[in-house]
């Protein structure tokens, strides 16, 4: 399975004008891609500062929640961000183009990750998921799945690389399609379909923007929706086999219908609907969340970040936080744009995926316009894996940018 990169040059001109404005004012020919005229030419400064802002939004709006909330282990939080911070910087350094050609190593890599929480003695449950794994002596939890989302991208970008732009064989097609699905269905296993969510939707894009036909997409798209559906109507049944666990179907019906246990399964989403809501304009100010400072919020440091967030610091700073998110993601579409190889653009690609989806799923499931699950806020959510991970995601771009010269 061992493939080539390609050198496409597609995409190059896109958005130029835009493009230059958020790489600091320099052209292509120019000091912003020959990677010389500056002390910070080796940092890509557009996508770089969004995403330090965002970290420090998120020690910010975890300290608050440790003022009352007991699992909300700020120096821990700490913790998570400075080992983010070493393994980016040595990502950032690495040059991740060696890996254009291992796509049978990534896909290994992906398959162990996702299974090692089932290892005997190794695997950690928690809240009805064996998705943490337990590192002997120290006495610590990790989440493999957060860095297979990041090998994900790289096996995905390798994978579809060769094709220069252009899937023109419905059996690559499928061949790309089923290399996807393999770390998919292992990841279900544990089960974790949150992140199985996110890695389906970072290998989608990745597929999609690889230059599939756009009649295999649609017709692949309406596949997942009569499977997806199937799955909904058997688990609803009794007799049948039940795919979905008793909660997540749950979850899905509160989604549809609010009403239905507003005091059960419905409860998580109205106290978070009550804490983005009463926030305001303005906010209640910092550390004056009384949703889940008075525990009416359950998980508000985790899954329901946003709504902690949104009920100290309003409207206004859930605008402001958006828009950093926005800045960063549009950065680093930027740049993609501008690189030659077809395997850099698709790893940029996956990046963007994977904190697009987690942004709109968390945001959407909190307001109510998505189902609730457990998917992270990136950069804001208590959890050193996740922060682990979206971290080294920013060294991943960085080192994109800094290889940048050199045709890959």
């Amino acid at each position: 399975m061992a493939l080539e990169m390609a050198g496409a040059k597609d995409g190059t001109g896109f958005m130029g004008g835009i493009g230059t404005f958020f790489s600091g004012g320099h052209s292509k020919s120019g000091s912003r891609l020959s990677g010389k005229g500056n002390v910070f030419s080796d940092l890509y400064l557009s996508q770089l500062i969004p995403a330090a802002l965002l970290v420090i939004v998120g020690i910010v709006t975890i300290y608050s929640a440790s003022l009352s909330i007991s699992d909300a282990n700020f120096p821990k939080h700490l913790i998570g961000i400075a080992l983010g911070i070493i393994v980016a910087t040595v990502v950032w350094r690495y040059d991740y183009r060696a890996l254009a050609n291992m796509s049978t190593a990534l896909l290994i890599i992906d398959c162990v990750l996702m299974l090692l929480p089932r290892v005997p003695g190794l695997g950690y449950s928690a809240k009805g998921m064996t998705g943490w794994v337990q590192i002997p002596l120290v006495h610590m939890t990790f989440q493999p799945s957060e860095i297979a989302k990041l090998v994900t991208i790289f096996l995905m970008a390798s994978v579809t690389a060769q094709f220069n732009g252009k899937i023109d064989s419905l059996r690559d097609y499928a061949r790309v399609c089923a290399t996807l699905l393999l770390p998919f269905a292992l990841i279900l296993l544990l089960p974790d379909l949150g992140t199985g969510l996110i890695i389906l939707v970072i290998g989608a894009t990745i597929i999609i923007c690889a230059g599939a036909k756009r009649s295999w997409v649609l017709v692949t798209i309406a596949l997942v929706v009569v499977g997806a559906t199937l799955v909904v109507v058997t688990s609803m049944i009794d007799g049948l086999p039940h795919i979905l666990k008793e909660y997540q179907l749950n979850r899905l019906i509160v989604f549809i219908d609010p009403s239905v246990d507003p005091t059960g399964d419905g409860y998580n989403l109205q106290q978070a609907k009550i804490a983005v809501g009463s926030g305001g304009i303005f906010g209640k100010g910092f550390g004056n969340a009384t949703q889940a400072g008075n525990g009416f919020l359950p998980e508000a440091h985790t899954d329901f970040v946003f709504a902690l967030f949104a009920e100290q610091f309003g409207f206004v700073g859930s605008i402001v936080m958006l828009g950093l998110f926005a800045w960063m993601i549009f950065s680093t579409i930027i740049l993609a744009t501008k690189v030659d190889s077809t395997f850099s653009k698709m790893v940029l690609v996956g990046c963007v995926a994977m904190w697009s989806f987690q942004v709109l799923e968390n945001v959407g499931m909190c307001i109510g316009i998505m189902p609730i699950t457990g998917i992270p806020l990136p950069f804001i959510s208590f959890g050193s894996s996740s922060m682990v991970a979206q971290i080294i995601s920013v060294g991943i771009v960085q080192s994109v940018w800094r290889h940048r010269q050199k045709s890959a």
